[in-house]
């Protein structure tokens, strides 16, 4: 199950249309057209093209995968008592005073250039429950890091 926000679905599954009405059309028109230049054993074009078309597929597969798992969350209902998804989460690294703010949603909507990082990470795992004053102590590949949650908003 894929927890996600209401905007998040929407986008997969505007995504999802998009390469079923667009994409995979072109890469049919690519492969019929590399089909048409003869032999087939020796087309590279051929070939990429029927490999273009097999990635886009296992991509529309698991669209439709995550899509058809997915929990949208009621934000009205979220709270800012403790962490939790879909939470804007301001921290404070205890150990240099650095500030940082995340938001924490589903893998799908993960974009650490928006700020948004995936429940899935150890940092949001570490996160999660913590309330506002909590030092969250979190593995990650550099080591220990301790975090202080400062403030905890939607």
């Amino acid at each position: 199950m894929a927890y996600m926000s209401e905007e998040g679905y929407k986008k997969l599954v505007e995504e999802l249309r998009i390469l079923e009405t667009v994409n995979r059309p072109e890469i049919s028109r690519q492969i019929a057209e590399a089909r048409d230049k003869g032999d087939l054993s020796e087309n590279a074009e051929y070939d990429a093209a029927k490999e273009a078309q097999a990635l886009l597929e296992m991509k529309i597969s698991r669209l439709k995968e995550t899509i058809g798992e997915a929990k949208i969350i009621d934000e009205s209902k979220l709270q800012t008592d403790c962490v939790q998804i879909l939470n804007k989460v301001e921290l404070k690294n205890v150990k240099n005073g650095m500030k940082m703010t995340y938001t924490i949603v589903s893998e799908s909507e993960a974009n650490l250039k928006e700020g948004k990082i995936s429940v899935s990470t150890p940092i949001a795992k570490g996160l999660l429950g913590k309330k506002v004053g909590d030092v969250a102590e979190i593995q990650v590949p550099q080591g220990n890091i301790s975090l202080e949650v400062m403030n905890i908003s939607f």
